[in-house]
């Protein structure tokens, strides 16, 4: 089976344009997807535990297509009530249930059928957003549906350039890097840490992130400018 997904060496080199449509959307999502998704399956033909690669996968699908089917949910499916939204939202029902297959298969140990099932969850995911884009559309696939972010969803260019150990928060809209800095720390495990760089001083990021979850995670600056700032953020292992 061939996936149609366009080729992409990395995860930072996708487009940080704001998604105009659900097409441009779900072009976001897929392509996010297949890259972690190629990475995973390069790694099980070679025969070793892709375990960051699974980590990588897992989390982008937990984070990412998860929330947009929440905020397609909430945002466009009540202007398609009926028979149309209600496949729809079955098809979230099962997108979800593949992915906790996929965590099954990687707890299970098994480097065929975790293949297997990235393989499977690709192809339903790919398979479920053209149907949806053609179902949202209305009748006869003309109409235009706007992104989930046009109307306040979550926008997904922000994971790639906050996904790594390093958040550089030139790299991020002015007006969203606090924000996109607090998701992507509200992700860390008890003990891990990332690090907020930026040509200005971050106290507005962080102090978002203290004022969202006091106490829960420690500051220590590792720069203190006046040309490059440097911010440690570590989640704490008792809360």
């Amino acid at each position: 089976m061939t996936i149609s997904h366009p080729s992409m060496r990395t995860t930072r080199d996708a487009p940080t344009a704001q998604a105009v449509d659900l097409a441009d959307e779900h072009g976001q999502l897929l392509r996010q997807v297949a890259i972690r998704a190629d990475a995973l399956l390069a790694a099980t033909a070679s025969g070793g535990w892709p375990a960051e690669e699974l980590h990588a996968l897992l989390g982008y699908l937990s984070t990412e297509v998860l929330r947009q089917a929440a905020d397609e949910e909430a945002f466009l499916f009540p202007a398609r009530a009926g028979s149309g939204a209600s496949r729809l939202a079955r098809d979230h029902a099962r997108l979800r249930s593949g992915i906790e297959a996929l965590q099954r298969a990687a707890d299970g140990g098994s480097l065929d059928v975790l293949a297997r099932v990235t393989r499977d969850l690709l192809f339903q995911l790919e398979r479920h957003l053209a149907a949806e884009e053609a179902i949202l559309a209305g009748p006869g696939g003309t109409g235009s549906t706007p992104a989930t972010a046009a109307l306040g969803g979550h926008p997904h260019e922000w994971y790639p350039l906050t996904e790594g150990p390093v958040i550089d928060l030139d790299a991020l809209p002015r007006d969203q890097g606090a924000k996109a800095t607090l998701d992507r720390v509200l992700r860390l495990n008890h003990g891990e840490r990332v690090e907020l760089q930026s040509s200005r001083d971050p106290q507005s990021a962080w102090r978002r992130i203290d004022d969202f979850a006091p106490g829960r995670y420690g500051f220590v600056y590792l720069e203190d400018g006046p040309n490059r700032w440097r911010v440690q953020v570590t989640r704490r292992e008792q809360e």
